[in-house]
């Protein structure tokens, strides 16, 4: 009798179907990719080639505060004495939002999808049961959590260094937080950007390089509507709203005419980062990846 009904028993579960496994969802996803990207990019080559990317500003604020020292002469331009945190906010425009921020998300963001391609693993993350496109969101983000964790305290460091010129750190120190919300916002808008021509692209890197320091440079030089297919013109509404509105600063904000309003720049950002990084992850969702042997 019980061996009867052992038989019963395994055959009615062989008879029944297999409960399906429920996939991640495509948040807990990101998270996930999330978490495992931030370690392997903070201890990566790249990272020792955004150290000396963002060391430069603090090499050139040092020299700044020392010839200052010894001189005791305010550094002037056009014949207008410039104090700290003029230099601070010229220094934020000309090094980071300029240079850094758009050259470190080229290096990072068109990486996203093509160093896996290139490495070959490529096949191994999209084997998983998450959806493709949240592991090029997770890399995204750990990609903006990773740039900001070693570009900031390269910011804080030049401006402890060169604010106090005759200026005062507590005065300063709202129009910092300023510039580092414009600087998270740079990466944002560049590395979603660049992560989709990454994801789209055979030599992202290129397109990139291009778009940077050739479509950007000739369009903000041409007045006219140009100007509205590039992101500086847009962080470049953002800046002189981040900038105190005395003192020699307004040679500073007589650079960025012809500026966007303070809302046209948020919403042209919000636009050209949401459009981009869900380019990217429908990108990688359709698109098959053919490794080179």
């Amino acid at each position: 009798m019980q061996h009867s009904d052992r038989s019963s028993i395994s055959s009615d579960a062989a008879a029944a179907p297999a409960v399906p496994q429920t996939a991640p969802g495509f948040l807990y996803s990101a998270l996930r990719v999330f978490d495992l990207s931030l370690g392997q990019m903070l201890w990566s080559r790249r990272t020792i080639f955004m150290i000396l990317v963002v060391g430069v500003p603090v090499l050139l604020a040092f020299i700044v505060r020392t010839i200052d020292s010894v001189s005791g002469n305010a550094m002037q331009v056009n014949g207008v004495a410039m104090d700290g945190p003029a230099i601070f906010g010229m220094m934020i425009w000309m090094f980071f939002v300029r240079f850094t921020v758009p050259v470190l998300s080229i290096f990072y963001g068109t990486a996203l999808i093509a160093d896996e391609v290139e490495d070959k693993t490529i096949t191994f993350l999209f084997t998983r049961p998450i959806p493709r496109g949240a592991v090029l969101v997770g890399k995204y983000f750990a990609f903006v959590a990773s740039t900001l964790l070693v570009v900031l305290p390269s910011v804080m460091l030049v401006w402890l260094l060169v604010v106090p010129i005759r200026g005062s750190l507590g005065a300063s120190f709202p129009e910092l937080l300023k510039d580092l919300v414009i600087l998270a916002v740079g990466f944002a808008v560049y590395g979603a950007l660049f992560a989709y021509i990454g994801a789209k692209f055979k030599r992202p890197l290129m397109i990139a390089l291009f778009f940077v320091f050739a479509w950007e440079q000739a369009a903000l030089l041409f007045p006219g509507y140009m100007r509205r297919f590039t992101i500086a013109h847009y962080l470049q509404g953002l800046v002189p709203h981040a900038m105190p509105s005395d003192g020699a600063v307004s040679l500073i904000q007589s650079v960025f005419q012809e500026t966007p309003s303070l809302g046209t720049s948020v919403f042209g950002l919000a636009v050209i980062w949401a459009v981009f990084l869900w380019l990217a992850a429908r990108t990688v969702e359709r698109k098959e990846y053919v490794l080179e042997q």
